[in-house]
């Protein structure tokens, strides 16, 4: 008789999690296909696959940085303001990730221009990238007007609940500082329950502190809609425990 034969097991895959929102709008201009054919593959902080797979695929932001230290944008919009501070901080490498495929062509216009090479780009979901983050790696974080899921029902799927806010909490090291911008009130109520619940401190001593923008802001194309529309963006900072 012949033995059986080990059954070779494959790496796990990621787990299938629901997504909400618009993956693609309805038209993209010849010039961001071109970003997205020539950019995107250059820029992706793993190799291919690496989201379906996230155990065989680990970072190495040091070598993904040179040794810089990291930050991480959850949900960059059209991207201004990642490819800012990317200008204005050349010590540290800034990953972020958004969904909505226009958003990323924007981004990848804006690089071109402004030719910084500090920046990793993920065109998916940031949960992706929390498989694969080592913990205690990431230095600062941003999530600037997120989508408000305004549904009393839907407020679930915010960004500020546990199935996202205790990963994010793994990545970041202790002291690392976390930005929420909101012009929503409710996700300004949500946001001060849920955030110390994982674990962080928020900072602010005064009204000023929510009130006013950081010294290193730029208004991003939904904070100008949202003052155009009259509503007020408040900007909350949380510091990591431990």
């Amino acid at each position: 008789m012949h033995p059986e034969r080990p059954v070779m097991s494959q790496p796990p895959e990621r787990p299938h999690r629901n997504f909400y929102g618009r993956r693609r709008g309805k038209h993209l201009r010849d010039s961001q296909e071109a970003y997205l054919q020539e950019d995107l593959d250059a820029l992706s902080p793993g190799p291919v696959g690496w989201e379906a797979n996230p155990e065989r695929h680990p970072l190495d932001l040091h070598a993904l940085f040179g040794g810089r230290e990291v930050w991480l944008e959850v949900g960059f919009g059209g991207g201004e303001h990642m490819v800012h501070q990317a200008g204005l901080n050349p010590q540290a490498g800034i990953i972020g990730c958004e969904p909505y495929i226009n958003g990323v062509a924007m981004l990848l216009g804006k690089i071109r221009r402004a030719g910084v090479d500090n920046l990793r780009v993920h065109p998916g979901d940031a949960r992706d990238m929390f498989d694969v983050l080592p913990e205690a790696s990431i230095s600062k974080a941003f999530l600037l007007y997120p989508d408000p899921w305004p549904k009393k029902r839907h407020h679930r799927r915010r960004f500020v609940t546990p199935e996202h806010l205790e990963p994010l909490a793994r990545v970041l090291k202790p002291g690392a500082e976390f930005r929420v911008a909101t012009d929503i009130p409710d996700y300004v109520r949500q946001t001060l329950e849920e955030v110390p619940r994982a674990g962080f401190d928020w900072l602010a001593e005064g009204p000023r502190d929510w009130r006013e923008p950081w010294g290193d802001w730029i208004s991003t194309r939904y904070e100008q809609k949202a003052l155009r529309e009259g509503r007020v963006p408040h900007y909350l900072t949380f510091r990591r425990q431990g």
